[in-house]
């Protein structure tokens, strides 16, 4: 049986009899994402019939939503998830995805994400994740609805980078330190300047790092829960990791994917900081991921020769190496959300704490069922 859906999505009657009200459509750009797939399932409770745009691969890259697309009853009476194949290198296909679909919000979530591989990956990051924004709002306006659709730019705190100020907030003079960093600022002004240019409803959200079960594999503190997982069933022996002195405002994703939507359901176009305010190192990450399976972590040495070592055991559980720094580092980042939480009354509530067990838990089932996963 479909679900009833939110009060604000009831058909409006005349008299009973009158038209029924069109459900809202958003169209979600790195719909097969961690936030991608946290934003899709967080409409549709909400309503909303949902389009996202994926890349064609020649193996699946869907996982994550396969469980909306399967099942497309699961919520509401009728099809509420469809997926289009687009790249944000192609501006011929986003007007025509865009002019197919309609939509009343567009959520722009789809980059070159990691890091570490904008480096190798400069040139590629730089036009996906900078210019395929302008790609995106030439489009909105190639299909004439710019003054009808609304935009979110999923803006990062890489842009903060070598940080100017602590806390970072939105008044915070930026300053990349990675190719990423520095195509996603452009991003940045683009939206700013196509806001104030042309009248879009056009919003970046500067969210700080945000985790979860569905986290990619590469990311540090996947590869760390991963790994630890892996190491309690007697997989592998250790992890190898780069930067442990590294400082990061963690929260988790379905916290971020509500803020983005709050974002935009505020009457005028902004940019908002989304963050915890609490910061931790990717050494305290380590130390809270091997705490949940009953290990305490002692660590040994200093820099590229430190370990951390079972206390029990005396076993060598964490490893450092240099290929896995950064050519410049961003040693510290806490972003001070006051703004969203006095503007859209948005709040964390997810703590560091429980998004390591859960990511934890996670791994350990995951590794159960795919030991070579």
């Amino acid at each position: 049986m479909a679900s009833k859906r939110p009060a604000e999505f009831e058909e409006e009657t005349k008299d009973g009899n009158g038209p029924k009200r069109q459900r809202k459509v958003a169209l979600i750009t790195g719909v097969s994402g961690q936030d991608g797939s946290y934003l899709a399932e967080f409409l549709i409770n909400k309503g909303y019939v949902v389009h996202g745009i994926i890349r064609r691969a020649s193996t699946f890259n869907t996982g994550r939503v396969e469980h909306l697309y399967k099942n497309p009853m699961a919520h509401f009476e009728g099809d509420n998830f469809h997926l289009h194949y687009g790249d944000m290198t192609d501006s011929t296909c986003l007007v025509k995805i865009i002019s197919e679909v309609q939509p009343d919000e567009i959520y722009n979530l789809a980059a070159q994400s990691h890091v570490k591989v904008s480096f190798d990956l400069a040139e590629y990051t730089a036009d996906v994740d900078g210019v395929g924004v302008l790609r995106m709002l030439d489009a909105i306006r190639t299909t004439g609805l710019a003054s009808k659709v609304k935009f979110y730019q999923a803006s990062t705190s890489e842009m903060f980078g070598l940080v100017q100020e602590v806390p970072q907030k939105e008044t915070t003079p930026f300053y990349p330190r990675s190719p990423y960093g520095a195509a996603k600022l452009y991003a940045y002004w683009v939206v700013v300047n196509y806001r104030e240019a042309y009248n879009i409803f056009a919003c970046n959200g500067i969210l700080f790092n945000h985790e979860s079960p569905r986290r990619g594999e590469t990311f540090v503190t996947r590869k760390i829960t991963r790994g630890v997982a892996k190491i309690l069933l007697g997989q592998q022996e250790d992890i190898v990791l780069g930067n442990l002195d590294s400082q990061r405002d963690w929260g988790h994703a379905k916290d971020y994917v509500m803020a983005m939507w709050m974002i935009m359901q505020h009457e005028v176009p902004d940019d908002f900081v989304v963050a915890t305010g609490t910061v931790h190192s990717v050494r305290e990450f380590v130390v809270a991921s091997f705490k949940h399976i009953g290990v305490d972590i002692m660590w040994e040495g200093k820099g590229l020769e430190e370990v951390g070592k079972d206390k029990t055991t005396g076993t060598v559980r964490v490893r450092v190496a240099k290929k896995y720094y950064r050519p410049t580092e961003v040693d510290f980042l806490q972003g001070d959300s006051t703004k969203a939480k006095k503007i859209l009354g948005w709040e964390p509530s997810v703590s560091f704490e429980e998004m390591v067990k859960e990511m934890v838990e996670s791994d350990i089932q995951l590794m159960k069922e795919h030991p070579r996963a």
